[in-house]
């Protein structure tokens, strides 16, 4: 099963529902709208308390940074949100991102393959730690080399995780020495941080749908 592309900008405020099964809705979330309720009634207003305004029964399976825009999956109901949350934990959800980084990548494709770990005198800033890091996996791949404003070499890259740590690809690309544009948590001495927004959007997600049995996919084209 397939889904036909959507399209939005960073200043929509609404997450654009584009897809709607018995287990899921798949919605486009806008850039710096969280997930996810934080703590506290100030912080309570997220992707999914709108989406409830209309589907009650929306729940959260999976999360992306406020700062991200792109492909957010809920569950329909606790029994829907079980099952496709061990399909995320059991790394049976593909997943496609698409960025641009500050600088001309060297490699053409390549797999960054850096352990991450919370870096705890900085949260919620995570780091690459070869001690306690968790095992965190990225596949990339070069889409077009270009030029920002007054001519600064950035690449757009596709990028695919295998594993789902926080903060995976803005610190992996980090460490590659190409901050995500944008982004202001880990770049924010970088010439690159003042981008209107994080240049990194969740485009593409595809998963076996727990009802049908049946291979579902998405795609969101990317705003910048």
């Amino acid at each position: 099963m397939s889904t036909p592309p959507c399209s939005s900008t960073p200043e929509e405020s609404e997450p654009r529902v584009i897809a709607l099964g018995l287990a899921w809705i798949v919605v486009d979330k806008p850039a710096g709208l969280p997930s996810v309720p934080g703590r506290g009634p100030e912080l309570a207003d997220c992707a999914v308390t709108r989406v409830q305004r209309r589907f009650p029964e929306a729940l959260t399976v999976h999360r992306l940074d406020m700062a991200t825009s792109g492909l957010l999956l809920l569950a329909r109901g606790p029994l829907h949100q079980r099952s496709l949350s061990i399909a995320f934990e059991q790394r049976q959800v593909h997943k496609v991102y698409e960025a641009v980084v500050d600088g001309w990548m060297a490699q053409d494709a390549g797999v960054i393959d850096l352990p991450l770990a919370a870096d705890w005198p900085r949260r919620p800033r995570q780091c690459v730690d070869t001690t306690r890091g968790k095992p965190s996996t990225t596949h990339y791949r070069v889409l077009e080399r270009l030029h920002g404003s007054g001519d600064a070499p950035r690449t757009r890259v596709e990028l695919q995780p295998r594993t789902g740590r926080s903060h995976q690809l803005r610190v992996h690309l980090l460490a590659l020495g190409h901050p995500i544009c944008g982004d202001t948590l880990y770049a924010d001495n970088h010439p690159t941080a003042a981008s209107a927004r994080l240049m990194l959007h969740a485009r593409d997600l595809a998963l076996d749908d727990p009802c049908t049995g049946n291979r579902a996919s998405f795609s969101c084209p990317t705003p910048f």
